[in-house]
């Protein structure tokens, strides 16, 4: 067989898998159909003959063998007929009755002395029972089957030698077990694979849910940290100017210009993030695209804080330049939040220690402020919950790391601590 030959029988064999896929269908959902067929044929096959031809010794067949058996009338032979194959109706919901029945009747045809056609529905019985039975049941049956077939053995050993009779017949017998094994298997396979692979798009759709989700919860985290930092700047700005503008009108165009730049660069990095996340239609463009902020920029993170009126006084220790993008990110990120936080809430006139620490493979944040000038103007509760601290904590996990806040004296603390060489991934 050629290459074009192997190639030509794909539409054939998907033709044929439509169609048993079709018959699998129908007999799902109308299995007497059949069962009722199966019954039709056996009688069409193996009954028929018998009752056309008789068992008068007009049969074929040699004249010693016609001798050997008994006539049977045709009321008889219908009756034994009737009884090995009917049974056949049941052959796939009462697997092992249906074998018990038709054995019982095939021990009695051959006690007779009589020889039939339908005593093929022995080795169907069989077959349905190792497709369709229970496994422990088989032992059982295959020794019934071997005494039913040594008392036809012993009945024509007069004319056919015992060994010859009993090795057609036992290999006939292990023929259909091993058929009705062999197809028991393959459709247990074809389950577990089935099985396997709904499984496996169940797992498939689970990860991309959970994609899914972790990527909002980090585009909602970028977002809070932009929008929230720098509008929190925007309006101690406009409040700062709008007071300075009825004292001081230079101070107050001073905060104007501070807000449009702080507008500006919110703008920018919004640009940024958001030109990471579409996806054009045509042929991507190149982006303008910022660098993330790192280290480096945590100078121009407090001298925009401090143009808001909050007083930051920065130190750091330690190898800092040594750390990777990837926690400098998150470095600047808590830094930006904790300092945001600071700003709505001590406002205007508080001052911020703030400090980053390297000891050997530990990284610690802390951000310490002294509280409002006037201790009951504190804007917000300090200690509540938000999107922030939670964002925190998230960026801190990445690198093993733990977030803390809690009142610190007359102000608040902030305190995080990261592992610098982390178990998850950073980003």
């Amino acid at each position: 067989m050629t290459t074009e030959d192997l190639g030509g029988m794909g539409p054939l064999v998907a033709r044929l898998g439509r169609a048993g896929q079709r018959l699998r269908h129908a007999d799902q959902a109308r299995p007497w159909v059949l069962d009722t067929a199966v019954v039709v044929l056996v009688f069409l096959m193996f009954c028929l003959p018998d009752l056309l031809h008789g068992m008068d010794g007009d049969g074929d067949g040699p004249r010693r063998f016609r001798l050997a058996f008994t006539h049977v009338p045709t009321t008889g032979m219908l009756a034994l007929q009737a009884g090995m194959v009917l049974p056949l109706l049941w052959r796939r919901r009462a697997p092992a009755m249906a074998f018990g029945a038709i054995t019982a009747v095939f021990v009695l045809q051959w006690s007779l002395g009589a020889a039939l056609r339908a005593d093929a529905a022995l080795f169907v019985a069989l077959y349905s029972l190792a497709l369709h039975g229970r496994l422990r049941q088989l032992p059982w049956a295959c020794a019934v089957t071997a005494g039913a077939l040594g008392l036809v053995a012993a009945r024509i050993s007069a004319v056919v030698s015992v060994w010859d009779v009993l090795f057609f017949l036992l290999s006939t017998a292990t023929a259909a077990l091993a058929l009705g094994l062999v197809i028991r298997i393959r459709r247990a396979q074809l389950a577990g694979l089935r099985d396997r692979a709904a499984r496996l798009e169940i797992e498939r759709d689970q990860r991309g849910r959970l994609a899914v989700a972790a990527e909002r919860a980090r585009v909602a985290r970028e977002m809070h940290d932009i929008v929230g930092h720098n509008l929190s700047v925007i309006i101690t700005l406009a409040d700062a100017g709008a007071y300075a503008t009825a004292v001081t009108p230079e101070r107050g165009k001073e905060a104007l210009h501070l807000i449009g730049d702080t507008g500006r660069q919110a703008l920018s990095e919004l640009r940024r993030v958001l030109g990471v996340l579409r996806e054009a239609d045509g042929p991507p463009a190149e982006p303008e695209l910022s660098p993330q902020p790192g280290l480096a920029d945590i100078d121009a993170l407090c001298e925009g804080v401090r143009a808001a009126g909050l007083e930051v006084v920065y130190r750091t220790a330690g190898d800092i330049d040594a750390l990777n993008s990837g926690v400098q990110l998150t470095v600047y990120r808590i830094v930006q939040e904790a300092l945001t936080n600071t700003l709505k809430h001590a406002g205007a006139g508080a001052r911020a220690n703030l400090a980053i620490v390297v000891e050997d493979t530990r990284l610690t944040i802390t951000v310490q402020d002294t509280g409002p000038p006037d201790p009951d103007g504190r804007s917000g509760t300090a200690n509540e919950e938000g999107h922030g601290l939670v964002g925190m904590r998230e960026r801190a996990a990445l690198y093993s790391g733990h977030v803390s806040a809690g009142p610190a004296g007359a102000g608040w603390s902030v305190r995080a601590a990261l592992e610098l060489t982390p178990h998850g991934g950073a980003r």
